[in-house]
């Protein structure tokens, strides 16, 4: 008799189980395109995306297009061919989806842009991201302090790094970064001795670490000779880590030359680390688990036929139309605050940081 009863307990169970994997299955697959793994930051954007979607009961489609657009296109249009439910997209460049988007429109595929506004479509039905402005008034405002510009001390002399002109989020760092800068820059108190001030000047395409380190190189060169620099404005830690070895390989980084103070942003571990040992000053810490959450909820409410919740209807106008959007904090990290804010969310594991 018990013998039976567990065998009717294994069918019950295995029943159940393929009941909820049924289930799963009927929500669908959800497509997501990554620009690139070169980047840590995008990895873990990948892998908390898929982590949450799995917990809500759909099956996901992640592609990562190594920073090539025709690859992106590619995996867009193979995503839309094989029906994915929606699409969360991190474009690599924001202007060339337009043909791709109205693939998906055409064929009943909702669109959201994830952390990077897709631009000229306006098959763009929602944007998940953070507050990117603040971001760049963060970055600033951890040199400001650094440097003790609201005391009245300076001059001094800084020099300003942008990120890639074809990402749209590039230009709201720069642009929130320079609303506290500025001011600075047109009272003499801060010094661009290479007079590099406008965002096409000191954008760096695809965020590369290598192009940073070059053109701080031939700043290096061609401005400072016995003078020093006192600041960098970097938007994204891969170039911070390629302004530091531009800054290292003339000298800076020694008791007598320290290096100056070198903003961030995506708190990335080699970054980390280096603010622990008092190397790259400041980083910008954007949860991407949160950012996951966010655009997941945005999923399930469109596939039921629901308004998302948005917390911004006016700021991402991407040329076709005002996108609606989803806007987190960020948060500003350096040597003071970075075990409580990193590790005391579980974003990181203490050890991974030494």
């Amino acid at each position: 008799m018990k013998m039976i009863k567990s065998a009717i307990a294994a069918l019950a169970f295995g029943a159940l189980a393929l009941a909820s994997g049924a289930q799963a299955q009927d929500k669908g697959t959800v497509g997501i395109a990554m620009p690139t793994k070169s980047s840590a930051r995008w990895i873990a954007d990948g892998d908390n995306m898929v982590k949450v979607f799995k917990d809500k009961g759909y099956g996901t489609d992640l592609q990562y297009a190594e920073d090539d657009i025709p690859n992106q296109l590619a995996q867009i249009e193979g995503m839309i061919t094989k029906k994915v439910k929606v699409l969360v997209i991190a474009a690599i460049d924001g202007t060339t989806l337009t043909s791709a988007l109205q693939k998906a429109k055409d064929a009943g595929i909702k669109v959201i842009a994830y952390d990077r506004l897709i631009r000229g479509s306006e098959n763009v039905d929602y944007y998940a991201t953070f507050d990117n402005f603040q971001v760049g008034v963060l970055q600033a405002q951890t040199l400001e302090k650094a440097l003790g510009l609201k005391d009245g001390k300076g001059p001094f002399n800084i020099e300003l790094f942008a990120g890639s002109p074809d990402d749209n989020n590039a230009t709201f760092f720069f642009n929130g970064a320079m609303s506290v800068l500025k001011p600075y820059i047109d009272s003499g108190k801060l010094v661009v001795r290479s007079k590099q001030t406008a965002f096409d000047k000191v954008a760096t395409l695809r965020w590369d670490g290598a192009v940073a380190q070059a053109r701080m190189d031939a700043i290096l060169s061609a401005y400072y000779g016995k003078d020093k620099v006192n600041a960098v404005l970097s938007p994204y830690d891969g170039l911070s880590m390629g302004i530091i070895s531009s800054l290292k390989s003339v000298g800076y980084g020694t008791k007598d030359q320290p290096l100056p103070f070198v903003s961030g942003q995506d708190a990335e571990v080699p970054s980390v680390k280096s603010i622990i040992k008092g190397e790259q000053y400041s980083t910008i810490f954007k949860d991407t688990r949160e950012l996951a959450k966010v655009t997941a909820n945005m999923v399930d409410a469109v596939l039921q036929g629901k308004q998302p919740e948005v917390n911004d209807t006016k700021t991402y106008d991407n040329g076709k139309k005002v996108v609606p959007s989803y806007l987190l904090k960020p948060v500003a990290v350096d040597a003071t605050n970075w075990k409580e804010i990193l590790v005391g969310s579980g974003y990181y594991k203490e050890d991974q940081l030494k």
